[in-house]
């Protein structure tokens, strides 16, 4: 047997490992045999390798951006009741998932009663961006308010709002289920117009916009924030029956019915 046959390929393992794509190495034995067998060129056995790590690192890339990004519960679209809530508009949430709305640094604002599904579509959208490489960040109003609050007593506001604009898509989940103070209020415009035109936002609201000024106990606040979440948004209103109670076997509808909403602007 030749030195070159000794020799063929015996680094290979070395180098995988220095490239960290062990991926190759486990696939590399059967892909060889298979592409000998078959008379694959060169270059199909090389795509066949490098697709199976760049499969396997997006995988694991997406796993850790679902864990950073903070869901309650992990929800798809495909696990959502489209007959039970048809005013969800199923191809036009399809369509937001493609996503271009994130590329556009656009935004999407789901209302409705509550337990209509909102958050929901919003964790699935969220989940969806993940999957797609984009880094998202999810917690409720009062949430994002406590965060806001915590910087600020470090005099690191600023700081901290520069830090979340590295994030592709913010949820900002329950606006209305607990009235805001009014330096709460700011600190939300505050996050709200800094992601204007830079990056995405998601809200979840059971409370219609004409409302926002109870909410957040400043109409001008309020129209402000309104003005820089809507200008490049998707708005769909969610009516019905809460999903909970239907759950439970109480079938009524909730008191609150945000009004009907839609722009796609």
């Amino acid at each position: 047997m030749s030195p070159a046959k000794q020799t063929s390929g015996e680094r290979l393992p070395y180098l995988l490992a220095k490239l960290k794509a062990p991926r190759v190495l486990e696939r590399l034995e059967q892909t060889a045999a298979l592409a000998r067998e078959q008379a694959w060129p060169y270059e199909r056995f090389l795509e066949t390798l490098l697709e199976a790590e760049v499969f396997a690192r997006d995988a694991s890339g997406a796993r850790m951006r679902v864990r950073a990004a903070g869901f309650p519960a992990l929800k798809t679209l495909q696990d959502f009741d489209w007959s039970a809530q048809p005013s969800a508009e199923k191809p036009l949430v399809l369509h937001l998932a493609q996503l271009a709305w994130i590329e556009e640094r656009g935004n999407v604002c789901f209302l409705g009663p509550p337990g209509t599904g909102k958050t929901h579509l919003a964790i699935a959208l969220g989940l969806k961006a993940c999957e797609r490489g984009h880094r998202v960040a999810f917690a409720t109003a009062q949430e994002w308010v406590s965060r806001l609050e915590q910087a600020q007593d470090r005099n690191q506001l600023e700081q901290e709002l520069r830090r979340l604009e590295r994030y592709h898509l913010l949820v900002v989940d329950e606006v209305g289920y607990l009235p805001l103070e009014r330096q709460a209020a700011n600190l939300l415009f505050a996050l709200v117009s800094r992601r204007y035109e830079r990056g995405s936002i998601i809200v979840t609201s059971n409370r219609g916009f004409e409302q926002w000024g109870e909410i957040l106990g400043d109409a001008m606040v309020a129209a402000a924030l309104i003005d820089r979440l809507v200008h490049h948004a998707t708005m769909i209103t969610l009516k019905g029956k809460s999903y909970r109670l239907r759950e439970r076997g109480l079938d009524v509808t909730p008191a609150a019915q945000a009004p009907s909403l839609r722009d796609s602007a």
